[in-house]
């Protein structure tokens, strides 16, 4: 007799879970299925489009011509160094920059390999009927492919490794070797990359002086020691993002944005997440709402009171502020000043090339491998970052250092990257749920409280940075929020990355910036649109912010003390939780 329509699905909840947590550990959390749909998708439809298809044949036949006139070319100019470079190559590529990929046979090679990336983007674009997330994710499995036959990746084909090799004969691929050995002695240890031991939390990064003034399970809170007999009344609290640890932005005191706001009069809080372990597991957005953000500005307010707060956000942090501040529109609390937000999306709809990794079935993997562990790993969004900008971060690395003998000084933006963190299960499933794959926040959906928010209440100053090579957040979806919210906005896109392009100290003579002030209740300005309106400035948007808190800050006053009432210190900066492992 066959059970009721209704009787509970037991062997589904007990069975599945752990069948798909093993799938997942196996294929390192990137669903097959997301990855079979895709491609079905992709290859029926391109079936079904012969015009397409004759498109790639004709472009196949084309450049044919063109690498047979390339080498023709070549062949005539012969091997005088002029005449050689006065053949034009039909495709540039910075990974084939040296002169020695001008020389045969060297210089055919990476032609037909730049001319078949091209085929293969061709290929995967423009497909009619193919859903976008799938076209992308087709594209991004057709470049790391083809990125493994990269002749630039091979010893026997890559022309300045050869050089290299033959003029010291062989030393290179010796000491390529030992690299390769010591970075396989260190990963089976667990111990970090070489050369981060000389970037110690506590001893030379993270050593601005301060006190931890409040410690819960989700965060330790610190206070800064003031540099200056007076200091701007409204303190800055900072929110940085659970995926990084929080010294980023305080990293060797020649970079450390807040030693920067320090030495500049103001008082500066930030919080220090928790690196949490399985025992976090049910650790949600609420709690790094509650505990975290909320029980720092009443920390502040008690240690600095009648003061308004100038809070700012780095990436995810800049995420939970906002949602924060939205909250606190809606319910009338007018505790802050300003809200600046680094490099912040609150709007999902166009998160980047991160959305590859985001759909229900990697998110269903995801889920099922942290029921078990408790956490997302460090390592498991490192990897994910490092297939986003593969040559930088991995192709290049291993030809430098195991095939030219090349080991890159470890510098402390670089020894910060691999001080990795954890992610509780619940909270990183309700992120990624919630705001990548749903987008509650833009569309006013998720609730703080039992209530919605909406990004529209927020009525701040708010001045917003983005980077111009951001993979993780890029640019143009962090500008949404003026999209958003009609208040006073003043947005900054700065040279550099998610990182290098937040962590940016005044003097460096490559970097440089474009601002523009929209007025509260302004018009919008598309991003094309404000690209060509936004004024350059050279170097840093260190000293801009500066100036634009100043003009939202009161006459200088003296310093307030460190901790005060319940919130009396209890340890030295930079604390503990920025320590574990």
């Amino acid at each position: 007799m066959p059970p009721p329509a209704n009787a509970p699905l037991f062997m589904a909840e007990r069975l599945d879970p752990a069948i798909h947590a093993a799938l997942a550990r196996s294929v390192a959390s990137l669903s097959h299925a997301s990855a079979l749909m895709a491609g079905s998708d992709w290859a029926l439809h391109l079936a079904a489009s012969p015009g397409k298809c004759m498109d790639l044949a004709h472009l196949a036949l084309r450049q044919g011509q063109e690498m047979a006139a390339y080498a023709q070319a070549r062949m005539a100019a012969g091997p005088d160094r002029e005449a050689r470079h006065a053949v034009a190559t039909p495709a540039q590529d910075r990974r084939f920059a040296d002169p020695a990929w001008q020389q045969w046979p060297f210089n055919l090679m990476h032609q037909s390999f730049v001319l078949t990336e091209q085929w293969w983007a061709a290929a995967t674009h423009g497909v009619w009927g193919v859903d976008k997330h799938h076209e992308d994710m087709v594209a991004f499995a057709a470049r790391q492919f083809l990125d493994i036959f990269s002749p630039g990746n091979q010893l026997a084909t890559n022309p300045v490794v050869l050089n290299r090799t033959l003029a010291q004969g062989g030393a290179n691929l010796a000491r390529g070797a030992l690299h390769l050995l010591e970075d396989a002695r260190r990963h089976a240890a667990g111990a970090p990359p070489a050369g981060a031991e000389n970037f110690v939390v506590g001893r030379d990064v993270g050593i601005t002086p301060g006190k931890v003034v409040l410690k819960n399970r989700v965060m330790e809170l610190i206070q800064y020691t003031p540099t200056t007999p007076a200091v701007h009344p409204e303190p800055i609290l900072i929110v940085p993002a659970w995926i990084m640890k929080y010294y980023i932005l305080d990293l060797s005191p020649h970079n450390s944005l807040i030693k920067y706001l320090v030495d500049q009069g103001h008082t500066v809080f930030c919080i220090s997440w928790i690196n949490p372990g399985a025992e976090d597991r049910d650790l949600g957005m609420d709690d790094y709402l509650d505990q975290g953000f909320h029980a720092a500005l009443n920390a502040v307010n008690t240690i600095v009171p009648q003061a308004k707060v100038h809070a700012a956000g780095y990436c995810l942090g800049g995420t939970l502020l906002a949602i924060a501040a939205a909250a606190m529109a809606r319910d009338g609390d007018e505790r802050l000043a300003s809200m600046t937000l680094f490099a912040a999306q609150t709007d999902f709809t166009e998160p980047g090339e991160l959305a590859l990794f985001i759909d229900n079935s990697q998110i269903s993997l995801l889920e099922a491998q942290m029921a078990q562990t408790g956490y997302l790993t460090g390592a498991q969004m490192a990897g994910a970052f490092q297939m986003l900008r593969s040559y930088d971060l991995l192709w290049s690395r291993l030809v430098n250092e195991y095939l030219l003998g090349e080991r890159a000084p470890m510098n402390d933006l670089m020894a910060w990257n691999a001080d990795t963190t954890r992610m509780p299960a619940t909270m990183h499933s309700q992120y990624l749920r919630r705001l990548f794959l749903d987008d509650d926040l833009s569309e006013g959906r998720y609730p703080v409280g039992g209530k919605p928010v909406t990004l529209g209440d927020i009525t701040l100053p708010t001045f917003m940075v983005g980077t111009v090579t951001d993979h993780v957040a890029p640019w143009r979806s962090v500008f949404k929020l003026q999209q958003l919210s009609s208040a006073e906005t003043t947005f900054v896109l700065t040279s550099g990355g998610h990182n290098a392009g937040i962590v940016s100290p005044p003097g460096n003579p490559r970097r440089h910036f474009q601002m523009l002030t929209r007025p509260a209740g302004g018009n919008y300005l598309p991003p094309d649109a404000w690209l060509a309106a936004a004024p350059e400035t050279p170097d840093s948007w260190w000293p801009a912010w500066l100036a634009w808190l100043k003009a939202r800050s009161g006459a200088p006053v003296k310093p307030p003390r460190t901790g005060s009432g319940a919130y009396k210190p209890v340890g030295d900066a930079p604390g503990t939780y920025v320590l574990q492992k």
